[in-house]
């Protein structure tokens, strides 16, 4: 009896190792491919329009498209995953992004590639499906290391992809965005032949439209056990990054004169970073760390980083704090979504995940509301200027805000007991 006790958790542990593997190399496929195009996304946008102005405009009105589709059709996908299984939805999503690529790749025309990126923000459910999949083969107690791996990952994408996409950018604006719609058809075939289904049966559930409208998934994220004021941290660390998001390329193009090869560097130094953090030093940290003290450090860390962005003076020093800031505050967002994954029971982590999801894609919403207005305003200065900066200072207010509101809550309410696996 022993000996057979001893082989099942052999074999469990076993399978656990090459379904993390499996699902980290799909996301790190997925991850490469999206890299590929932020260096060149604002300047495709810039080949329809004649201004700074305009092309700061219209570049926000791609990102609010996408943020908008990705906010309605996260929680959906995420609860037709508890329903049908992880590996069909993420087929789906991953399909979906590559042909969006392609076509976007092929847009003749702005509206075309408005049109396009709506679909591709539906159909893109990668991340929360993903992070339901780490959840459902992870214990609680390893989540914050497993999601600091996916993390890693993402980093990894990150190192490589923007690269690629700024030199492809540099020759022709279109070729990233081929590049990575086949990438992404790649990892589609990946996914189909060798990805295994995480969720089995008996822990599936039915699929109702009335639990998953965005802001109901949202509501029910809210009223998570012990974790519930955590959403309005995920929603101002979010909306912080997602402003840095819409502002990076066309900030450090007005202040520094960045091109795409530059900013494809940037992006490098990030992926590096975030790769080393999540994927080495943060299994590290847990051991003498809880992740409610990594959070909020790291929340502290990340609205600092934030200013020094603003108030760089040149570009090195923009790297300079991609290295300190990252190192530092690298591992809050893996120690936050752990505590939330740990509040959801096993048969709700898809609609869980997805509703972070979608909060995440409302925040994507509402940046380029916030980062295009601010940069517009700051648009005819000389470069250098310290005021092009206004955006990140924007977001070292709201990363400040949501490090006051965690470290209030952390300190009043005891460590949460895990759901159980």
């Amino acid at each position: 009896m022993t000996t057979s006790l001893a082989a099942d958790l052999h074999g469990r542990l076993t399978g656990r190792k090459a379904a993390m593997l499996f699902i980290s190399i799909t996301v790190l496929l997925d991850m490469i491919a999206i890299g590929l195009i932020i260096p060149v996304l604002p300047h495709i946008v810039g080949t329809f329009t004649s201004s700074n102005e305009a092309q700061t405009f219209w570049f926000g009105v791609v990102v609010f498209t996408f943020g908008l589709a990705n906010f309605f059709g996260s929680p959906i996908l995420g609860a037709l995953s508890d329903r049908y299984g992880r590996r069909p939805v993420l087929l789906i999503g991953i399909a979906g992004l590559g042909v969006s690529f392609i076509v976007t790749g092929l847009a003749t025309a702005l509206w075309m590639l408005i049109a396009v990126r709506v679909v591709s923000g539906a159909m893109q459910a990668n991340a929360a499906v993903a992070n339901a999949y780490v959840a459902d083969i992870t214990p609680p107690e390893e989540r914050a290391a497993s999601f600091g791996l996916l993390g890693a990952m993402f980093g990894i994408g990150f190192i490589l992809g923007p690269v690629i996409g700024g030199l492809l950018g540099a020759v022709d604006v279109h070729w990233p965005f081929f590049a990575a719609g086949g990438l992404a058809l790649l990892n589609w075939l990946y996914g189909w032949f060798v990805l295994p289904e995480s969720l089995g049966h008996e822990k599936r559930r039915a699929f109702e439209w009335r639990r998953v409208h965005p802001f109901a998934a949202l509501q029910g994220l809210a009223q998570l056990q012990g974790v519930g004021p955590l959403v309005w941290v995920i929603g101002l660390s979010s909306l912080a990054q997602f402003v840095l998001h819409t502002s990076w390329v066309l900030y450090t193009h007005f202040k520094f004169g960045w091109g795409p090869a530059q900013v494809g560097w940037s992006l490098f130094a990030v992926g590096a970073m975030m790769a080393l953090v999540q994927g080495v030093l943060l299994k590290h940290l847990l051991v003498r760390f809880s992740p409610r003290r990594i959070a909020g450090f790291g929340l502290v860390v990340g609205s600092l980083t934030y200013l020094g962005y603003g108030l760089a003076t040149a570009g090195w020093v923009v790297f300079v704090v991609i290295v300190v800031g990252t190192f530092l505050g690298g591992g809050a967002q893996a120690a936050i979504q752990s505590l939330i994954s740990n509040a959801a029971d096993p048969r709700h982590q898809g609609q869980t995940m997805g509703a972070v999801a979608s909060l995440n894609s409302l925040m994507a919403v509402v940046a380029p509301v916030f980062g295009t207005a601010l940069l517009g305003l700051v648009s005819n200065r000389p470069p250098g200027d310290v005021m092009i900066g206004l955006p990140f200072f924007f977001c070292a207010a709201l990363q400040a805000s949501a490090a006051l509101i965690a470290i209030r809550f952390f300190r009043r309410r005891p460590e949460p007991v895990p759901a159980a696996a």
